[in-house]
């Protein structure tokens, strides 16, 4: 799971709050070890997503860089490249 969980600071377009949310999910599934949460864990399943996703946004709100923003385009084809390397292409 944790595998879905892309670097989301410094890039140029910022991340979105769907971006942040997202990844939020995939941490909170991951700790909980459920995909989807019976009925008697969604309420505070939803609202263990909501503070994190709230966390996150103020963690990369808050850290600060000099190093130029990332291009999503050339990080995209440096993971296609990986990818590549690791499994064939």
């Amino acid at each position: 799971m944790c595998r879905n969980i892309k670097t989301l600071y410094n890039f140029d377009p910022p991340a979105t709050d769907e971006e942040v949310e997202a990844a939020a999910l995939q941490f909170v599934r991951k700790l909980s070890g459920f995909n989807s949460p019976s009925k008697a864990n969604e309420e505070v399943f939803q609202q263990a997503v909501l503070e994190v996703t709230q966390a996150a946004r103020k963690l990369m709100d808050s850290l600060v860089t000099n190093a130029d923003p990332r291009n999503r385009e050339v990080e995209m084809e440096k993971a296609r490249a990986r990818n590549v390397k690791r499994f064939g292409g």
